[in-house]
């Protein structure tokens, strides 16, 4: 975490620095990102980021372009909250907050910053809507970026051309990011936000979706990042009792593929080939001629999409995109059944005979027995110690749970009564 936001922009830094000094081996690449990947000190500030699909409300099988996009962005208003603006591949729009102390300062502030924002684009006859993925149009990439379109090279040239643009194109979610915490709690800590996940995957599920067609799936977001490869986009956490997060960020890491390098102009070039990071490391691939620096480890680790990544901060990337309503609930579960350590320990035990079962967890969201009551426990205690502000917004989602059900669920039911184009329009103009 930096001083002042969680966001690490993963822009292409320039031909001079990426030709800083080479690693020596694997050993020493393992050492450098173990040693940076966590940031010793205390808990207590929360970072939040929110995307939304884009949508024309005229038109809403045309993705907006670019051009129309950058247009309303450039002539936004410095937001309330801090948000930084940014665009996603496929068009979605994200806002980036500042990190608070403490989850109601960063919902507070993401909250104003998502009503100037929603407002700016309805103005413009755009609609922003909060769903894991997009329901309606076909895969397709609007922003010009070169680093995504070295991504979509990637993606074609390794096989998995098709989760690879909907990944980038079609997906939306909401990120918490939060403090590492004290070096003696790590391992604890990224064991819990691990096993936490396929609980509050089944609670946030919210695509059932995907390119005009249901999948059969409450979070089809969640299907599409595990169609991707296992070792850029499966957990980071080894065996159940590692003590050693940094230690398993370092072998994962080691073990994925390289994605993309910097070419001598500095643009992001697709590797077209599998190369893990240890065999550039190692010499065995020399990649541009050379092997990394620490500067490319950056790079590469930006191009890995673990649901919990660390970032000197934990970066929580599980969940799916949720109305408004509700997202503030679900950031406040989560913040808190990471940072208290009373709610903390209810989720730990909540959470043990479901903490590996992130398919299921996606597939069938809260109709499974045993995720239903690790998700009725988890939130209960939640609900328990949220601040009056939050009340209504964890009312609903407590309400939800008790009944079984996900978001994905009232979304599936509007479609069968209104239709897909229809429904996308109402959550759109905010008629929830």
């Amino acid at each position: 975490m930096v001083e002042m936001t969680f966001t690490v922009a993963p822009g292409v830094v320039g031909a001079r620095e990426a030709a800083g000094s080479e690693l020596a081996d694997a050993h020493a690449a393992a050492a450098y990102i173990s040693d940076s990947c966590l940031r010793d000190g205390p808990l207590g500030r929360v970072g939040l980021e929110l995307e939304a699909h884009c949508f024309d409300l005229a038109q809403p099988l045309r993705r907006p372009d670019w051009a129309r996009l950058r247009h309303v962005i450039d002539a936004l208003p410095p937001l309330p909250g801090g948000s930084r603006v940014t665009v996603e591949p496929g068009g979605a729009v994200e806002l980036s907050g500042p990190p608070r102390d403490g989850a109601p300062a960063a919902i507070a502030a993401m909250a104003a910053d998502r009503a100037v924002l929603r407002d700016a684009f309805a103005t413009a006859g755009l609609g922003l809507v909060l769903l894991g993925a997009d329901p309606l149009r076909p895969a397709r990439r609007v922003n010009p970026a070169a680093r995504y379109q070295a991504m979509e090279a990637f993606f074609a040239a390794t096989g998995t051309a098709t989760p690879g643009a909907a990944m980038m194109t079609s997906t939306a979610s909401v990120q918490i990011n939060l403090d590492a915490g004290p070096r003696h709690r790590w391992a604890e800590r990224v064991r819990l936000a691990h096993a936490l996940g396929p609980t509050m995957v089944a609670i946030a599920a919210n695509s059932p979706l995907l390119h005009g067609r249901f999948t059969g799936w409450r979070s089809a977001r969640q299907r599409i990042w595990s169609e991707l490869d296992e070792a850029r986009c499966g957990p980071v956490l080894g065996s159940a009792g590692s003590a050693d997060p940094a230690g398993d960020w370092a072998r994962y890491a080691l073990r994925a593929p390289v994605m993309l390098v910097r070419g001598a102009s500095g643009t992001a070039e697709p590797v077209t080939t599998r190369v893990p990071l240890a065999d550039w490391a190692d010499g065995r691939v020399p990649l541009g001629d050379r092997r990394p620096t620490e500067n490319d480890l950056d790079y590469h680790l930006t191009t890995l999409f673990p649901p919990v990544r660390p970032r000197r901060w934990l970066e929580i990337r599980y969940l799916d995109s949720v109305p408004d309503p509700l997202w503030p609930a679900l950031a406040f579960t989560l913040v808190t059944l990471l940072d208290d350590p009373a709610a903390a320990d209810i989720a730990a035990e909540a959470t043990e005979p479901v903490a590996t079962a992130w398919d299921r967890a996606a597939r069938v969201g809260l109709t499974d027995r045993r995720l239903h009551a690790s998700a009725l426990r988890c939130v209960t205690a939640a609900a328990e110690r949220a601040p009056a502000e939050l009340a209504e917004s964890m009312r609903r989602l407590v309400c939800s749970v008790e009944q079984g059900r996900c978001p994905a669920d009232d979304f599936a039911d509007r479609v069968i009564r209104d239709g897909i184009a229809s429904a996308v329009i109402q959550m759109a103009r905010g008629e929830l």
